[in-house]
């Protein structure tokens, strides 16, 4: 059976030249890869996107793990380059990259990708289905690709970045976002043998860490903390919540008050459950604490965090609201259920979820680091928080779907007690007052245009 193609176009106000060195960048590949793909990058044999540099991927089909190597076959810089399939699951695989110039200071993106499904003629009826899916994939790509190089032109100074949690849900998005912007990333990691050069070892639970040993740092981003939402809190599991949290923050910040040279900003995180159960209340950076687990978890971390501010290192806390994707996190729960028609609304459904796009993640972040006036704790949601009925019927309607079903609280309460009433039960009404004082802009104030990107619909 004979290939097929597929084309994708878009016009980007960025010269061509610029647009052309973004995807030489460290970090290129996962910043463009879909969170809903079930595909990794594992591993790579040599730098950017010259000939003979080979990619390998760790995708699922049907829920089946193989390996995907595809080859840099042409390179013509700033006009194009060609990666084809050496193994995988397509019989043939080409993608060419084509940037076109279209006057002084914009260009057009193609991306064409000539194929062949495997089993030849019995493939047949796949091929609309697999159109369908580049289109959805593309389509994500290029929006990314557009808004990054249209709203972050700027020539910022670059910075070394120290990353804890950059395997995380959050940090394995903003690793290569600040890749493509050229700064330079240090990430700790746990493991001793083969490390890359871009990792640092370090083991937060035992004290070890040569923070020396990494050379001049302007930031570091301290991502660590164990998922809050996972089975019942037992006495055993909220040790582990809190040491999670308090240890990394604790060696992190005693390190960095022992450099010669200091970093200039230390940004650790923190979580919305600061404030409790918030009801109707709108609540900003200076509302007071709530009086549940959570809020005391949440207030000994940034405790531990505001040590570096005696060493005269800005810090800042992020209070982290619901970060809409569907790699991780409560989406990713959410998900499935809503996408088969059995999605459901917890309890009355008038308790306030205050989400965030990770996009808007992420970008927070890189504005943070370079507003030095911005410290202390910052709200990083989104401005337009929503009822648990309005999330659960607009996931619903973006999955193309109905709600028909309520959960009650009473079984919230029995199946997961302490933790179901402080994740799924309470109200935090945030508002992130701090990012707007301080002129961010979000890519998604509103909910369907989030959910929308994120999930590919």
């Amino acid at each position: 059976m004979k290939s097929d193609i597929y084309i994708k176009r878009t016009r980007i106000n960025a010269p061509v030249e610029a647009v052309f060195s973004w995807h030489e960048r460290n970090g290129a590949i996962a910043r463009l890869t879909p969170p809903w793909a079930p595909m990794k990058l594992i591993s790579r044999c040599g730098e950017g996107i010259q000939r003979g540099v080979k990619v390998t991927f760790r995708i699922q089909i049907f829920k089946i793990p193989r390996l995907w190597v595809a080859e840099h076959i042409e390179y013509r810089k700033n006009q194009e380059f060609k990666d084809c399939q050496v193994k995988g699951p397509f019989s043939k695989w080409e993608h060419t990259h084509r940037f076109i110039s279209d006057g002084a200071s914009g260009m057009v993106m193609e991306d064409r990708v000539e194929f062949k499904l495997p089993f030849g003629i019995l493939s047949r009826p796949f091929y609309g289905y697999a159109k369908k899916e580049f289109e959805r994939m593309f389509s994500y790509r290029h929006r990314v690709l557009k808004y990054d190089l249209e709203h972050y032109s700027e020539e910022m100074p670059k910075k070394r970045i120290l990353i804890s949690g950059s395997g995380g849900t959050i940090g394995s998005v903003l690793v290569p976002f600040l890749q493509t912007r050229g700064h330079e990333v240090i990430r700790l990691v746990r493991k001793k043998g083969n490390l890359q050069k871009d990792e640092l070892f370090w083991d937060p639970y035992k004290g070890d860490l040569d923070l020396e040993s990494a050379g001049p740092i302007d930031a570091v981003i301290n991502l660590n903390g164990l998922d809050i939402s996972r089975g019942r809190w037992t006495r055993e599991q909220k040790k582990k919540i809190l040491d999670s949290r308090i240890m990394p923050t604790r060696l992190l910040v005693e390190k960095m008050k022992t450099l010669k040279h200091k970093p200039g900003v230390f940004v650790s995180s923190s979580a919305i459950g600061f404030y409790g159960e918030g009801k109707d209340t709108v609540l900003t950076e200076s509302s007071a604490p709530g009086h549940c687990f959570i809020s005391w978890v949440c207030q000994q971390w940034e405790d531990a965090a505001k040590e570096a501010e005696t060493a005269g290192i800005r810090t800042v806390q992020l209070r982290i609201g619901i970060v809409l994707t569907p790699a991780g996190g409560a989406l990713a729960r959410m998900a499935v259920p809503f996408k088969t028609g059995c999605g459901v609304i917890l309890s009355h459904g008038r308790q306030y979820m205050s989400w965030i796009s990770m996009d808007d993640t992420v970008s927070a972040i890189l504005h943070i680091l370079n507003s030095e006036d911005i410290q202390g704790p910052v709200n990083l949601t989104a401005p337009h928080p929503v009822t648990n009925q309005e999330f659960s019927v607009t996931l619903a309607k973006v999955f193309l779907k109905k709600i028909f079903f309520r959960f009650p609280a009473f079984p919230a309460r029995l199946l997961w007690g302490e933790m179901g009433q402080e994740t799924l039960l309470a109200s935090a009404r945030v508002k992130p007052e701090k990012l707007l004082n301080h002129g961010f802009s979000y890519q998604h104030e509103t909910l369907v245009p989030a959910l929308r990107h994120v999930l590919g619909r």
